[in-house]
């Protein structure tokens, strides 16, 4: 006998959907008081205690931008690969299964440190590098052993057994 895969629509989703652990029972009302504009990035990421407004599977864990908000949902622009081509979807997924995104801290962190920096080399005269630099590598020193000589370290000469 043959066993066929299933063709649902939540095909595959045993792990995906399921509540982490110590994270079961009531949500917290937190979830749904936050504040969601247009333009705002979220991460898509479904929970699986609420079935109404749940994005398909292929979106679980996308981040998209915002483009609509309604009082118990918001519209998403998601990107999804199909065959060779980008396409951006706009899904709608109530807020219990999304959340801002956290992608950009860091990089409007770094703009605020550039605008600091920035002011602080204009009111010295100096030019300062805004960049990012790549890991260096390290400052040379001296390796010092205490009563240690160094030992000499050859390859075994090679024997032809016959």
């Amino acid at each position: 006998m043959v066993k066929n895969n299933t063709h649902g629509v939540r095909r595959g989703t045993r792990y995906m959907f399921a509540k982490s652990f110590k994270k079961h029972g009531v949500e917290p009302l937190s979830t749904f008081l936050k504040v969601y504009k247009i333009g705002d990035l979220v991460d898509i990421k479904a929970n699986g205690a609420f079935q109404k407004g749940m994005p398909y599977k292929v979106y679980h864990g996308r981040t998209g931008r915002v483009f609509n908000v309604t009082q118990h949902a918001v519209g998403v622009i998601v990107n999804k690969r199909v065959r060779n081509k980008i396409l951006s979807k706009r899904i709608n997924v109530r807020v219990e299964h999304v959340k801002h995104s956290k992608c950009r801290e860091n990089f409007l962190q770094r703009v605020k440190e550039n605008e600091r920096l920035r002011k602080e080399a204009k009111a010295k005269g100096i030019k300062v590098s805004l960049m990012r630099q790549p890991a260096q590598p390290k400052e040379r020193h001296f390796v010092r052993g205490k009563g240690i000589t160094p030992e000499l370290i050859e390859p075994i000469p090679y024997e032809f057994i016959a």
